[in-house]
């Protein structure tokens, strides 16, 4: 599964460290999402859209190829 996290995170000048905060997780919980090693729980997934303003389709996707 891929996302768009980094790319969000940076579109709002977040550090992972203060969206780990914002998102009551560890900064490593978001390096690893934002390198595709971690798959978040439905409820991370659900808090990130939000925090994105975007769905959880649109911030995580299955990559096709």
């Amino acid at each position: 599964m891929k996302n768009l996290v980094k790319v969000e995170r940076a579109r709002l000048n977040l550090t992972q460290a203060e969206l780990a905060e914002k998102l009551g997780v560890s900064r490593q919980t978001i390096h690893a999402i934002e390198k595709n090693k971690f798959n978040p729980s439905v409820v991370l997934a659900i808090k990130m859209a939000r925090l994105f303003n975007l769905s959880v389709e649109e911030l995580f996707f299955i990559d096709e190829e």
